[in-house]
């Protein structure tokens, strides 16, 4: 038992019910570099909590481009990488032999639409989430004890996602209990916050079918060659599915884009 920065009680650090009772031979963390996974860690390092290392998986656009929005990747290296290793927390980095545009440009192998690109993943079912991230991480799982601890970034005021985790998984954020604000408010204070949070409250992929449109104007303005990269993935022919997201075409989004620049420009003239 002890006390948070609240002056609250706060309980064992204890993994949810699972089959094993002993010892955990390791602890990991899972890690984004977001808010909540950068949080947890400060919080291992400050309350004396075991952490062998932190496990951060990338997901590549192809062979040299990172998925992750050009921002968050050079905090990610330039910042966080550096600073967490000084605080002593190893750093093991996983990247799939896949890449998004492997994936988009695989073909179908059987059903009606055999031949044809799989072309843009669909919201809710990423190919990209599936291939790219969690089965790296499930390969080097299977390498780690069965009963490895696992430190995972969700907040007390998550209550939804804390009910979902399982077996020997742990929120520090819920046991010392850190909203995601609190969260977000450590790790400025360690100098560790991600610039994304200037134009988004989420982490993800700069081609990622959930993005805001916050966030996709982001790509458009600060980012034209990664923008141009996905209007050439758009053009190939033989693809399964024309739509980015639900909605729209990757090209719609363009085109509106460029209207309200243009309307934007006109009145700023006309002002």
């Amino acid at each position: 038992m002890g006390t948070d920065k609240h002056g609250r009680t706060t309980g064992m650090c204890l993994p949810r019910q699972g089959s094993w009772g002993v010892a955990a031979l390791k602890h990991i963390a899972s890690c984004s570099f977001g808010k909540d996974s950068l949080a947890t860690i400060l919080l291992a390092l400050e309350h004396g909590e075991p952490l062998d290392e932190a496990v951060y998986c990338e997901v590549m656009f192809d062979k040299t481009i990172s998925g992750e929005v050009p921002e968050h990747r050079d905090f990610i290296y330039n910042t966080a990488l550096p600073r967490l290793e000084q605080m002593g927390v190893p750093i093991r980095v996983l990247r799939s032999d896949k890449t998004y545009v492997d994936l988009f440009t695989g073909q179908v192998t059987r059903g009606p639409k055999k031949g044809k690109l799989r072309s843009f993943p669909i919201c809710g079912k990423c190919y990209v989430q599936r291939d790219c991230k969690i089965r790296p991480i499930r390969q080097y799982q299977k390498t780690l004890p069965p009963d490895t601890v696992h430190y995972i970034g969700i907040a007390r005021d998550e209550q939804e996602r804390l009910l979902r985790l399982t077996g020997p998984q742990v929120s520090l954020l819920e046991k010392y209990l850190y909203t995601e604000d609190d969260a977000k408010q450590l790790c400025r204070k360690a100098g560790l916050l991600s610039p994304v949070y200037e134009f988004t409250n989420r982490g993800g992929c700069w081609f990622c079918p959930n993005a805001k449109k916050k966030e996709l104007r982001h790509l458009y303005d600060h980012h034209p060659d990664l923008w141009a990269r996905m209007l050439e993935l758009q053009a190939l022919p033989g693809k399964v599915s024309e739509k980015f997201n639900r909605a729209e075409t990757f090209s719609d989004i363009d085109a509106r884009f460029r209207t309200e620049g243009t309307q934007k420009n006109a009145f700023e003239m006309a002002a």
